[in-house]
Order: C-alpha cells, then sequence, then structure tokens
C-alpha cells in the first residue's frame, strides 16, 4: 500500500464527513449536489427539496470538548447550514448559518446530535 501523507490524509477524512452528510439527506429524499470545487463559494453541498436550494458547509472539530469557540469563515458564502462533526468522538452540531465572526460551538442555536442518520435528520429537520 502507498502511504498517505498527513496533509492528504486529513483532506480525505473530512471528505468522508461530506460523504456521511450527503449519504443522509439523500436516504431522506434531499436532491444532493457535490460542487467540483466549493474554494470561494464555501459550499460542500447543495441541497434541493425541489422549489427550495440549501448551502451547507461541514466542517471537523476536535472531540476533545464541546466548549469550543468557532470562527465564521464562511459568512461571506451565503452558507445556510454548517454542520460540525467531532474528528475523535461520536457527537456533532449542526448550525444555522451565522454572520458573528465567532460563536460557541454550543450555542443555544446549534442542534447537537450523536453520530447516526436518524439522530442526524432529527436534529435537522428541528432548523
Amino acid at each position: 500500500m502507498t502511504a498517505t501523507k498527513d496533509g492528504a490524509h486529513k483532506v480525505l477524512k473530512n471528505t468522508s464527513f461530506e460523504s456521511i452528510v450527503a449519504s443522509w439527506l439523500m436516504r431522506d429524499g434531499w436532491q444532493v449536489f457535490l460542487p467540483i470545487l466549493d474554494h470561494g463559494h464555501k459550499t460542500d453541498i447543495l441541497i434541493s427539496d425541489g422549489p427550495n436550494y440549501y448551502r451547507i458547509q461541514v466542517k471537523t472539530v476536535d472531540g476533545a470538548t464541546e466548549d469550543l469557540v468557532i470562527e465564521n469563515k464562511w459568512k461571506e458564502g451565503n452558507v445556510d447550514v454548517v454542520v460540525f462533526f467531532a474528528r475523535n468522538s461520536n457527537w456533532g452540531y449542526i448550525a444555522p448559518g451565522f454572520k458573528e465572526q465567532r460563536r460557541p460551538l454550543n450555542h443555544e442555536s446549534h442542534r447537537r446530535f450523536e453520530q447516526g442518520q436518524k439522530k442526524f435528520l432529527k436534529e435537522f429537520h428541528q432548523l
């Protein structure tokens, strides 16, 4: 087997979380579109229910604590939803797009989920 360089391994791992979200949303009946390149547009996944489209950004965080302050690196990208996955744990958060520069990950408007399709979709539908 060819060794994967650290930088490439990080990209592959992050992309795997995008694939998980896309799969869960397709199973829920959403149309799912994956941009060929999202740099500059800050959209990892585009979904549609038919007449409406929503931009989703998928991020990973260190899973050691949920008391993180997240940096808004997508505020100019018209992102509707940001999904955060803990890299080294089994939880995540779904956040509506926001304009502040920083916000606590466990903000009251963010929806916490245990990783899994049913729990993710339950919280996703609460937005």
